[in-house]
């Protein structure tokens, strides 16, 4: 895991990136959605929180070495009610990282399951341990 993996996981949980649309300016703030990251010889798993968003509102891309996880909260509201009150006021959740270069980021295995997104992303054949024979002579 490099540094800056960790560095993102300290941060608050409010995130805001400068974006426009061609309306103009847009609301870019978002949740950070809590993330636990563990690692093996064979690579990373990284375990993020995403209650409420469902398969086809979660974005996940990897652009050069920085993997973006982004999906929307959806709050099914039954016909004819209006919420009164809301606590969840921001319905976006990002988060992104920076992948190390031991990592293979094209076979990332991703599975959404009761509100938590597991990515499986393992190293390269090269970063992975390996066993030396010894051949006796």
């Amino acid at each position: 895991m490099t540094d800056t993996t960790r560095n993102e996981l300290q941060k608050t949980n409010v995130q805001q990136s400068p974006t426009t649309t061609a309306s103009g300016p847009a609301d870019t703030r978002a949740l950070l959605p809590r993330v636990d990251v563990l690692e093996d010889d064979r690579g990373i798993t990284l375990l993020a929180d995403l209650p409420g968003v469902p398969r086809d509102k979660l974005d996940i891309k990897v652009d050069g070495e920085t993997l973006t996880i982004e999906g929307e909260v959806t709050t099914p509201t039954p016909t004819g009610l209006q919420p009164a009150y809301v606590e969840l006021r921001l319905p976006r959740y990002r988060r992104a990282f920076t992948l190390s270069r031991e990592l293979d980021a094209g076979r990332i295995e991703a599975n959404l399951k009761d509100g938590v997104l597991n990515l499986r992303i393992p190293k390269l054949e090269h970063a992975q341990p390996r066993r030396i024979s010894i051949n006796v002579a």
